[in-house]
């Protein structure tokens, strides 16, 4: 080889060389910048919203000193939300700030219910932002609510803690989930009846858009001729789902549904993490992949 081509080839190692090695210095002294990203559907009922402060004032007792910061999956909410002078971050806007931010290590909590589509579609997109060259050292997605045998049970145990003593014990009581019809998770709301109906025959779970649903659970009223139903959500917040579906006058809400019946409905509307029993599973859940590292 002649010389000049010899020279050539051992400066372009060397430049090759020192770019690893100042590539490598970077990320060596490239500070470690921590986290959290809590990430639910979202809700456009006003009154509802304060379970999300709530979460946040726990998440930032339980990892002091670590940035908490929301995104929400639902586009419809996030328009509305907008539309209102109050923009919301999705989960891939809110993780490309926190990389432009210089943010490291994120965790991100994810408040769904159950491991269904959303969540899913979460923890691909997640892997994405984590493959790209400069982007976080590591992103690390916690389960949501249900997501063993052992969440169902206490979940199962904390609904019936929260059963309005007023309820006398031939009244029944319909928890509300949202279901998921086309994808398996839905099975764990299946689950969930049989736990509940292990602990209270006369507690229900049921759906909006998976099994059983309220007509499934409407054979076993009318067999013990319940006369009365507490009507109890079974979803983050209490929004749109649960004040009309549940228990608003349209002719198709649950609460109609019944009263065709001759069952008379007592409302709770009540969101999940505004009970400090649910909180603490989600958080637990963030502890598991907190700090976020490999």
């Amino acid at each position: 080889m002649p010389k000049i081509w010899l020279s050539l080839v051992i400066l372009l190692a060397i430049c090759l060389l020192f770019s690893l090695n100042c590539d490598a210095s970077e990320k060596r002294k490239k500070p470690q910048k921590q986290a959290i990203l809590l990430v639910a559907f979202g809700t456009s009922v006003p009154e509802a919203r304060k379970a999300f402060d709530a979460i946040q004032a726990r998440a930032e007792t339980t990892f002091p000193g670590v940035e908490v910061r929301w995104a929400f999956t639902s586009k419809t909410i996030r328009s509305r939300s907008a539309a209102e002078g109050k923009p919301l971050d999705s989960p891939e806007t809110a993780l490309a700030k926190l990389m432009d931010d210089g943010c490291t290590h994120v965790a991100i909590l994810s408040l769904h219910v159950i491991p269904g589509v959303e969540f899913h579609e979460l923890q691909r997109n997640v892997r994405l932002f984590e493959e790209m060259a400069g982007g976080f050292e590591c992103v690390t997605v916690a389960r949501p609510l249900l997501s063993s045998s052992r969440d169902l049970r206490r979940a199962s145990e904390a609904l019936i803690g929260r059963i309005p003593r007023e309820r006398k014990p031939e009244d029944a009581v319909i928890f509300m989930g949202h279901g998921s019809e086309k994808h398996p998770s839905d099975a764990m709301y299946a689950a969930m009846h049989g736990i509940l109906q292990d602990l209270d025959s006369n507690v229900h779970m049921a759906t909006v858009d998976g099994y059983p649903s309220i007509e499934d659970i409407l054979p076993k009223l009318e067999a013990k001729k319940v006369r009365k139903v507490w009507l109890m959500p079974f979803m983050t917040v209490a929004g749109v789902h649960a004040r009309e579906d549940m228990a608003g006058d349209k002719p198709d809400s649950w609460r109609s549904i019944l009263a065709g019946k001759g069952i008379t409905c007592s409302p709770v509307l009540t969101g999940l993490a505004e009970y400090p029993e649910f909180v603490d599973i989600w958080l637990e859940h963030l502890k598991d992949t907190f700090p976020p590292h490999r």
